[in-house]
């Protein structure tokens, strides 16, 4: 039991990876979603050290730097938040005699221990806390330094957030949900880590509707022509493992069958809607194509249970984002006609978002490859052995 009147700082790891566009964030979902146990400890005057990371930063460059998101997080909060640019600095010169306030780390990504789970650069980072909180659910399923090493320089002094037990209570619902069809769909480009996770599904679910840049690793190992599209030879052999195994199930995997195609992200005056199988040296596929859209629609159309993870095409550049947003308008319709849907990753919820839609789904998970990987195994690295917050604590 932890008297947390005793407690003076806590560390929090949220998850502000954030789209930013020209110094300003675009989306701010996933912060909205860490205010409100950012405020629980501010009303118990405790000073406040946040943690996250930002993008895939090869090195410390100003445009990964978390310092510009700092505006957004005092708009939300109302209160003035000091920026900790070098994470080796002394806390104790942080702190004045003041309680409450609230402090943010600069990126975690910055040093290579976070992701490499390093336990010394575990324990620096424990130096900014009491307590340690977790509230970044989108992270939870990663052996990285701020999430899972952290935990053993914390024992019975670490709790889930507000916003990580919303999540895990909603979706221990979900997983018990019996409604049919159950339909899936994936998108974006990130096939190596979640083709894995979608193995868990075989059998679970009635579809798995696959678009985005996920789609051309199995349109190339089918034996189809991808032009510049999006893929990697090794990707091949995961395609081809997946594929067996859904064989072997009742599960129905559906893939696009044209795209829109384009020889110019920037100057995309060439775009054409073709079969997705036989797509020109020199084009890529940049979006899902009409009949595409129309396949995936009637099927989730028909479902009574929807996940989607992933956009299904380009859907930063506007020209490329319809069949994001028809995908989108189809799940809203069935949403509407009693289906349960949920959606999550942080570009498919910053797609919603600009589609002004947010409010159309019945769930919006904060995590992509973390909602995923709970349906494989609800012991993510980021909760294990972790307590609940408690108004009584």
């Amino acid at each position: 039991m932890i008297n947390f009147k005793s407690v003076n700082k806590v560390l929090i790891r949220v998850d502000f990876n954030v789209p930013i566009k020209q110094g300003k964030v675009i989306d701010l979902t996933r912060i909205e979603s860490a205010i409100p146990t950012i405020k629980y400890f501010l009303d118990k005057k405790m000073n406040v050290f946040l943690m996250s990371h930002l993008g895939r930063p090869l090195k410390q460059e100003s445009k990964y730097s978390l310092k510009q998101i700092i505006p957004s997080i005092e708009k939300l909060l109302t209160k003035k938040v000091k920026f900790v640019k070098d994470i080796n600095g002394n806390v104790r010169n942080l702190l004045s005699k003041n309680k409450n306030q609230i402090f943010l780390l600069e990126n975690l990504r910055f040093y290579s221990g976070e992701k490499e789970n390093n336990v010394q650069f575990a324990e620096l980072l424990s130096k900014y806390g009491d307590i340690y909180v977790n509230d970044a659910f989108g992270v939870s399923h990663r052996h990285h330094a701020s999430v899972s090493a952290i935990g053993n320089f914390f024992l019975n002094k670490k709790f889930k957030g507000l916003l990580v037990k919303k999540e895990l209570d909603e979706l221990s619902q979900l997983n018990q949900n019996n409604k049919r069809p159950f339909t899936i769909i994936v998108g974006g480009s990130k096939i190596g880590s979640k083709i894995h996770l979608l193995k868990t599904f075989l059998n679970k679910a009635d579809n798995i509707l696959i678009g985005g840049g996920m789609a051309f690793p199995f349109i190339k190992f089918l034996g189809g022509s991808i032009g510049d599209s999006i893929y990697k030879e090794s990707e091949l052999g995961v395609v081809k493992s997946f594929l067996d195994r859904a064989q072997q199930s009742k599960t129905k995997i559906i893939l696009p069958t044209d795209c829109i195609a384009t020889n110019d992200l920037e100057n995309s005056v060439d775009c054409k809607n073709i079969y997705i199988n036989n797509i020109p040296d020199s084009y890529m596929g940049v979006d899902i194509g009409k009949d595409t859209i129309r396949l995936f629609s009637e099927t989730i159309k028909a479902s009574k249970l929807i996940m989607w993870n992933g956009p299904m095409g380009v859907s930063e550049i506007d020209l490329f984002s319809f069949g994001t947003r028809k995908i989108a308008e189809s799940i809203t319709q069935a949403t509407a006609h009693n289906a349960y849907s949920i959606v999550g990753g942080g570009d498919t919820v910053s797609d919603i978002a600009k589609l002004e839609m947010k409010n159309n789904f019945s769930y919006i998970s904060t995590g992509g490859g973390a909602m995923l990987d709970f349906f494989r195994d609800s012991n993510l690295p980021g909760i294990l052995n972790m307590k609940s917050l408690k108004i009584d604590i």
